[in-house]
């Protein structure tokens, strides 16, 4: 690809902000300094842009293979670019699922046949796989991921001792979608009592209630100290929950972590009345103040990363009674627009943004030589205009689905430029056919 060299932009990292230049050879970044020049790099002026890490989403449903009436690896990483996703981690819940190593590698080469975006995938524990789950290899891929509340896909992991075994059989990051499933059964049973079906979508939080959230991520966490296993919670959902995890010591030292998503950071129960499903999510989006307590934690380093388990269905899918519509939405287009309206409404600065997005899933996951812009590094950068309104219409929409919860939204700062492994994989709107995503390798010793 030769050399590029990105003039005169802010350079975004965790400790501040810098003008400088950013020289490419290749895939990687050579050189970060003032006034660089190189008569054989491409030159483009990055002046009055900002320039970020490409972002690292460690949960999405990009619904292939067997779910790609809905989205599919293609599309969705295409979309993911388009947001400044150059990363993502996709989830096991897809048809068949994947929970032998033949079904991971298998998709290990779709997405070498199409991403757009850095890839890895997560293995799925079941209640029958252990064996399997032991002969992984701790580098082969992000991690293991367990539902231990049904979701879609329908991947429960309910048999408390295999669970128990699973936490003692890996040193991989085990991450957990943490719902009680008594009880949101109990609460189910109790509206569709009340009115079949049709359940109104505001009741959704007390179905998928914070008491369900609680018990659940309580229970794995408990686990997790009595065997060691290190173990991060998936989409927290609640402020009671917050309370579960510390902030005393250093990331790379934590062995449970969580994540909080863009949609639990955005919405609240308030906005079933007007976005009806359109935000049903599991776990389910609940009050002001939960999420007001969710940011808080982010923001005194509670909760470790900010993800969007971007989970596309069609809009007809969506439409249906509240006990047929699906739960999960798309959100990797619009999730950093999304967080830079808050660092322009105070709420959270850009190395913040910057630290939850990019540097600590690096960390977490313990990815080769991403998450921050750093010489020697690979060259997954965004560049950001942060006085460029636009509009979410469905004509600048890139999810195969064709929706968004954002829709009609105006967001102050737009993505300019998104360079995968250095190629320019998206610009101004445009993007370039040239695939240019790599599996992601590990440091782990």
């Amino acid at each position: 690809m030769g050399k590029k060299l990105l003039k005169n932009a802010s350079i975004v990292d965790v400790h501040g902000i810098r003008m400088g230049d950013v020289l490419i050879d290749d895939e990687v970044i050579l050189k970060i300094g003032t006034d660089i020049s190189d008569p054989n790099a491409t030159v483009y002026d990055l002046e009055g842009k900002h320039l970020l890490p490409g972002v690292i989403d460690d949960q999405v449903h990009f619904r292939e293979p067997g779910l790609t009436h809905k989205g599919n690896i293609a599309s969705e990483s295409r979309a993911a670019v388009a947001g400044g996703i150059t990363t993502f981690m996709e989830q096991p819940n897809t048809n068949p699922q994947t929970v032998t190593i033949a079904k991971l590698e298998k998709k290990f080469q779709m997405a070498a046949d199409s991403a757009f975006a850095n890839y890895s995938f997560l293995f799925g524990g079941t209640n029958d796989n252990l064996e399997e789950l032991k002969r992984l290899d701790k580098n082969a891929c992000s991690g293991v991921k367990l539902f231990l509340g049904s979701s879609t896909g329908n991947m429960l992991v309910d048999d408390e001792a295999v669970i128990e075994q699973i936490f003692l059989n890996t040193e991989m990051v085990i991450s957990a979608h943490c719902e009680d499933e008594g009880t949101i059964k109990r609460n189910l049973e109790t509206f569709k009592n009340q009115y079949g079906d049709a359940i109104p979508i505001p009741l959704h939080p007390q179905i998928r209630s914070e008491e369900a959230c609680y018990l659940s991520s309580s229970k794995a966490i408990a686990l997790a100290k009595k065997t060691g296993a290190r173990l991060h919670v998936f989409h927290l959902s609640t402020g009671k929950e917050t309370e579960l995890f510390r902030n005393d010591i250093p990331l790379s030292e934590k062995k449970i972590t969580a994540e909080v998503c863009i949609h639990h950071l955005w919405f609240s129960d308030a906005d079933y009345d007007t976005k009806g499903t359109l935000i049903k999510w599991n776990p389910a989006v609940k009050t002001a103040s939960d999420r007001e307590r969710l940011w808080e934690a982010l923001l005194d380093d509670r909760l470790d990363v900010i993800a969007t388990d971007h989970a596309p269905h069609l809009m007809e899918e969506k439409q249906n009674v509240y006990t047929k519509a699906p739960s999960g939405g798309p959100l990797v287009q619009h999730a950093l627009p999304a967080m830079l309206e808050k660092f322009h409404d105070g709420v959270i600065s850009l190395e913040k943004i910057v630290e939850k997005m990019c540097l600590n899933p690096a960390i977490l996951f313990q990815i080769d030589r991403r998450g921050v812009i750093k010489e020697g590094y690979f060259a997954d950068l965004v560049a950001v205009d942060l006085d460029d309104p636009w509009q979410v219409t469905p004509d600048t929409i890139a999810y195969k689905c064709g929706w968004s919860p954002f829709d009609g939204h105006t967001f102050r700062s737009q993505i300019t430029h998104t360079f995968v492994n250095g190629h320019l994989a998206y610009e101004n709107g445009r993007f370039s056919e040239h695939r240019n995503a790599k599996r992601l390798t590990f440091d782990r010793a």
